[in-house]
């Protein structure tokens, strides 16, 4: 079997995608130590930097693209929910008291707040999405994957690569890393990246351009082998991202109910009220009309350090980082130019440690192991603020006295901290026997996690008119509508979490091509913290969630390696899962947000991947993803806004039992492939012609809880290209490039409100630039 400790890594790790040889591994480290990944029996998807590269896009999201069991979709960089198999998380709310399903590691450190992960990536070796519960050799237990990022460690060789990319939309990034010997026993390497776009949508209140981007990255690393059997890795980075963003573009208008009644105060009657015209609903005219200026700004910094000690029979390691994230953005909440909400945004400072210990065996015996202890610490200082400005009282009170509602809303500011603290400990390990060499092997892992979490909450009245002028039943009144839109609140919660998890997998080797494997996984997340306003009758704990996770599943290569072919069919229970709820307060305009847990869900499915090394010169690669993931469970579910009509005593409650889970799309499929062609000898030496193409696929999906048929987003695909000409040798490389190449008008989600306005959050629309690279 493979040694436990990690090998440096052959180039390119994914020969699949890039250009390589026919048939050359891809070299994963999934179970924390090198192995070819068709050797490895867990579902996994493995992405190359260098296909990244071919791609021009180093985000996340980028994955999704290629990787059709993975989604990502976003409300703005903290609120972005990243789903496998369709579990994770579903629409995100302003509430740090939960972890998302999916975690997400960098170089081996786990990030607690998806927000930290959204930052443009740099010198990546590759991306591996590992699929159903883990936990057993990871830091951090998850219920739903994995996401399993590995840059490029220093070397002992000089060298570097750097590219200069500009496009359409303002659109210019600069890309560069640089490494080498400081000694011959030390190595640096130092990275950098800096990007800029500017709006696609036009706000027509003050002729601005929104949605732009400004993002800046760097990182050093420094490698020690004082010795054949020691190595420090030390990184440290630093991430900043300034977003003028997030906005929500019109998309339709209802106002009336499912049974014909009208919506009282709908959100056509607020604008006629207030003698306001809003925007046509025309989406991709890409138009917003509103007067606060979105704005997000969020940094982070991070110091890990990670060493080998080869021991002979044994490798330890040992892990230590400490990571920090902050946050700070500012909203339109009533998407006008209206003076309404004034003030939305909810801050955070993220701090984060976490220490992991493993000790895994080194050779080629018949049984390998790790074992670990880890330790994670997270505290997440919050803080939120809600203000009303001169339109707001007429907008969210138009039967109330006017003098009640001008004193108590016009210029009132509520204010609210939380500080949700997470520790936890946990010791895991993870042993494969080979029972029948090379051939039959039985693999058993199991994790113990003691979790304590904490926090509290207080809001409170920060500003607004004084009320004393006002009778005392006017001001019974007005204090009755402030606590409709933001009580007074104040307190503390905390609990502590003891859990199994573990997992069983049987492979077996058919021929030396063909793998295949049976796998049981118990999966375990922590409950969770309602640090917000929650409304009486809900709990400010959070159930712990749990996953039985059964899957099949074969890796094959035909013809030489030219041909790889994987599969795998799972079907995964869900009990207590925890999700984001948004709830129509009866009789009232208003609603409650709050995170809870649903007493069953299912997702059930398959998977498909392959890739055909047709040449050198020539790839191709498709892979396809169903996913059947629906409430088992759920009869207290929100009832969807436009089947609630509080005027004839409409219940917000509803049995979603049966109904499909938020954020997954049942199908999602991809296919790409890349050529190069030889230009012969050049001025500049022997030369290629090169070039890349891929299409992404995704059916329909709903973006609320609730499954209302307004945030069904529509099915869409989106296809990438790239041409260019290059140097054999890597020394120049010129190449124009166009993203959405055909233009296609698509939305990723869609957001409901109880007045009948939807809003959508757009793609992007056709970029098309050049980009020019070079290596030395």
């Amino acid at each position: 079997m493979a040694q436990a400790q990690e090998q440096p890594l052959p180039q390119p790790v994914d020969a699949a995608l890039d250009e390589g040889d026919a048939g050359s591994p891809i070299v994963v480290t999934a179970r924390r130590r090198a192995e070819n990944a068709q050797d490895v029996p867990v579902a996994l998807a493995v992405v190359g930097g260098a296909l990244l590269e071919q791609r021009g896009d180093y985000t996340l999201s980028a994955v999704q693209q290629v990787a059709p069991s993975l989604q990502l979709f976003s409300f703005n960089p903290r609120n972005t929910n990243i789903n496998i198999r369709g579990l994770g998380s579903n629409v995100a709310l302003t509430n740090d008291g939960l972890e998302n399903g999916v975690g997400v590691y960098i170089d081996d450190v786990y990030y607690g707040r998806v927000g930290a992960s959204q930052f443009d990536l740099v010198d990546l070796d590759r991306i591996e999405v590992l699929r159903g519960p883990q936990g057993t050799l990871f830091g951090k237990n998850t219920t739903a994957g994995a996401i399993n990022i590995t840059t490029r460690q220093p070397e002992f060789s000089f060298g570097g690569q750097a590219e200069a990319t500009l496009g359409e939309f303002g659109f210019h990034q600069v890309r560069g890393s640089v490494t080498g010997p400081l000694t011959d026993w030390a190595a640096l390497r130092i990275s950098l990246a800096d990007t800029h776009r500017d709006g696609f949508i036009r706000n027509v209140h003050d002729g601005r351009k929104v949605h732009d981007y400004d993002n800046f990255t760097a990182r050093g690393q420094l490698l020690l082998k004082p010795s054949d059997s020691f190595s420090l890795r030390l990184i440290a980075d630093y991430g900043k991202q300034t977003l003028n963003c997030c906005t929500r573009s019109p998309y339709a208008v209802f106002t009336s109910y499912d049974d014909g009644t009208a919506i009282a105060n709908n959100f056509l009657q607020r604008t006629a009220r207030a003698g306001y015209t809003p925007l046509p609903v025309d989406p991709f005219a890409r138009k917003v009309d509103v007067d606060a200026r979105f704005q997000a700004f969020m940094n982070q910094w991070g110091v890990s350090g990670k060493a080998d000690w080869d021991l002979g029979p044994v490798t330890l390691s040992s892990i230590t980082a400490y990571r920090k994230w902050n946050w700070y953005p500012r909203n339109d909440g009533d998407s006008t130019s209206l003076s309404v909400n004034t003030l939305s945004h909810q801050e955070n400072r993220q701090r984060q440690f976490s220490q992991e210990f493993r000790l895994g065996s080194n050779g080629e015996g018949r049984l390998s192991y790790m074992v670990g202890a880890y330790y994670f610490w997270q505290i997440i200082n919050g803080s939120g603020a809600s203000g009303y400005g001169v339109d707001a009282p007429l907008w969210l009170f138009p039967n109330a006295d006017p003098t009640v509602r001008q004193a108590a809303v016009n210029g009132f500011v509520a204010r609210s901290t939380s500080d949700p603290e997470t520790k936890s400990y946990a010791l895991f390990g993870q042993a494969s026997y080979d029972l029948i060499p090379d051939s039959l092997s039985l693999t058993l892992g199991l994790r113990y996690t003691h979790e304590k979490k904490q926090g509290s909450f207080d809001q409170w009245w920060a500003e607004g008119n004084d009320l004393s002028a006002l009778t005392a039943a006017q001001r019974a009144a007005a204090i009755t509508l402030r606590n409709s839109l933001n009580p007074v609140a104040s307190y503390s919660t905390g609990f502590t979490d003891d859990s199994l998890s573990g997992l069983a997998t049987l492979s077996y080797k058919v021929t030396p091509d063909i793998l295949v494997y049976a796998t049981y996984a118990r999966g375990n997340k922590s409950g969770g913290l309602n640090l917000t306003n929650i409304p009486a009758g809900v709990s400010a704990d959070v159930g712990p969630e749990k996953v039985d996770n059964y899957e099949a599943g074969l890796k094959s290569q035909w013809w030489d390696g030219k041909l790889t072919v994987n599969a795998a069919a799972f079907w995964t229970d869900i009990f207590d899962y925890q999700t984001a709820i948004v709830e129509q307060i009866v009789g009232t305009n208003s609603t409650r947000n709050y995170i809870t847990n649903i007493p069953q869900a299912r997702a059930r499915g398959f998977e498909l991947d392959s890739v055909l090394a047709l040449s050198k010169r020539l790839n191709l690669n498709a892979s396809l993803a169903y996913t059947d993931a629906y409430y088992v469970s759920f009869k207290n579910g929100p009832t969807p806004v436009e089947s609630l009509n509080p005027t004839t005593g409409g219940s917000a409650i509803t049995d979603l039992s049966g109904r499909p889970l938020s954020g997954v799309p049942s199908w999602s499929w991809s296919a790409g492939g890349d050529f190069s062609v030889p230009l012969g000898t050049t001025v500049l030496g022997d030369a290629d012609l090169y070039g890349r193409a891929d299409y992404s696929w995704r059916s329909s999906y709903y973006t609320a809880v609730s499954d209302s048929r307004y945030s069904l987003v529509p099915s869409y695909g989106v296809a990438n290209a790239r041409i260019g000409v290059r140097l054999e040798d890597g020394a120049l490389d010129l190449s124009i490039w166009a993203k959405n190449l055909f233009d296609k008008n698509y939305v990723d989600t869609l957001s409901v409100a109880n007045t009948g306005l939807v809003t959508a959050t757009l793609g992007d629309p056709r970029t098309v630039g050049a980009t020019l690279r070079t290596r030395f």
